[in-house]
């Protein structure tokens, strides 16, 4: 069985009958091999192999080592991260260090010990899956500034770089999107991206009743009504120098309305019962899930007002219209849960996951979190059933779910394709690529390609 994890060893050696011997001494790893310079640049772009073995005295003069240096040369032009081990005489130790110096990974003197290279290369094909691994995860975390966010939906990621793009400003931003879509995630990750000083401060303004929301906004002054036993700070005063959240800012009463647009135009409040104003430098988030525009023609929200919050608004994609993401989170949270109630070998069935991706979500990620918590609590074994999720198990035949082998979509089915594989693996490159048909290199190029981080 092959060792060579995903991509062949790339065996270049003029001489075929060593060219044999050498493949014979490696058989536990799938390998290709190239006689000279050109054969071995169609291979190693027809293959990807992460390590090369190769010989530096190639045709058409193998007692010259030009050709050799120039193939080294081009491989790693083409890719950096190749682990190239070259093979040189007993007496060649001045270019081996000059191959080295130009990026080889190592080299070996002929005759080679077969174990000793063997050795060679399962540390070189380690050493580079580790480094792809490194790459992968930098990349994830350079893509992810908006913390708590996780996500591979094209949508949501145009929505995750709006944010970043608006977070330096001090624009009021408007989130729109059905309960449950992850608005506040997004609000908080708007407030760190912006490297505000102060605190990020939310308040949900169909929470709290009509005749306190104004004193928990604005605060108040002692002896400004019965009970005011002592001046209170309101929200709005708590985010100086930060960020403050309304959320569900259309249940939000129409007298606190024109209050709340006075502050916007002025950036001054007064507390209740007070007689001066008070500045305050704060960012201000609102979300809603309700149709604001509606509400404004039924004179229920003012317009003027409306287009205060309005100044850059964002449409937060249901979880069931986002790519895969369903699936993602589903392992994201099962992650967090198992650790919490130390259940750590817990994981989904297959049948479980169809049903996750089958799913329509209409509480989107909060229903999906609860199911998921109660999951972990109620399953019995170490594998979670559609029982333990509460989900009717998926009708049909596998053959009826979308198909996820690559060679039997169109291109523009491929973005899909990928995030769904990589989603019912939680993330694991190399059953997703097993999944999807191909090997590890292809799929990371088709990832780079269709920017899947």
């Amino acid at each position: 069985m092959s060792e060579s994890p995903g991509s062949p060893l790339l065996i270049v050696e003029d001489d075929l009958a060593l060219q044999k011997q050498i493949k014979w001494s490696l058989d536990r790893f799938e390998s290709v091999t190239a006689a000279d310079r050109e054969q071995a640049l169609v291979q190693f772009r027809r293959h990807k192999p992460m390590v090369v073995t190769m010989d530096l005295g190639l045709p058409p003069d193998p007692d010259s080592v030009s050709e050799g240096f120039k193939l080294l040369e081009q491989l790693l032009d083409a890719e950096p991260d190749t682990k190239v081990i070259v093979l040189t005489g007993q007496n060649d130790q001045a270019n081996a260090l000059r191959a080295v110096a130009l990026g080889a990974y190592d080299f070996l003197a002929k005759p080679v010990d077969p174990d000793v290279l063997g050795l060679t290369i399962d540390r070189a094909f380690r050493l580079a899956e580790l480094q792809a691994e490194n790459r992968r995860l930098q990349a994830v975390r350079q893509s992810d500034t908006l913390a708590g966010l996780i996500t591979r939906d094209p949508e949501l990621m145009r929505v995750a770089r709006l944010i970043e793009r608006v977070a330096t400003s001090d624009v009021t931003v408007l989130l729109l999107g059905e309960s449950g879509t992850g608005k506040e995630v997004l609000a908080q990750g708007l407030h760190q991206a912006s490297k505000r000083s102060g605190r990020f401060v939310a308040i949900n303004c169909a929470a709290i009743p009509e005749n306190l929301l104004e004193s928990e906004l604005f605060g108040y002054e002692k002896g400004a009504f019965t009970g005011a036993a002592k001046t209170t700070v309101g929200k709005i005063e708590t985010a100086h120098g930060g960020t403050l959240m309304l959320d569900e800012i259309g249940d939000l009463p129409l007298p606190l309305q024109a209050k709340l647009l006075r502050f916007l135009q002025e950036r001054k409040i007064e507390r209740l019962g007070g007689r001066s104003e008070i500045a305050v430098d704060v960012r201000v988030v609102c979300a809603t899930h309700q149709d604001l525009k509606a509400q404004i023609a039924e004179s229920r929200f003012r317009e003027d007002l409306f287009y205060r919050l309005a100044e850059i608004v964002v449409e937060i994609p249901p979880l069931r219209a986002r790519t895969g993401d369903a699936v993602l989170l589903a392992h994201a949270f099962l992650r967090r849960f198992a650790q919490e109630h130390k259940r750590g070998t817990l994981s989904f069935s297959e049948e479980a996951l169809k049903a996750i991706e089958s799913c329509a979500w209409e509480g989107n990620v909060r229903q999906l979190l609860s199911a998921v918590r109660r999951a972990v609590i109620m399953a019995d074994g170490s594998r979670i059933s559609c029982e333990d999720l509460g989900l009717p198990r998926p009708e049909g035949t596998p053959d009826s779910q979308p198909p996820l082998e690559l060679r039997a979509v169109r291109e523009a089915a491929e973005r899909q394709a990928v995030i769904a594989a990589l989603a019912r693996t939680d993330s694991n490159i190399a059953r997703a690529a097993e999944l999807l048909g191909v090997s590890r290199p292809t799929l990371y190029d088709l990832m780079n390609r269709l920017a899947i981080k």
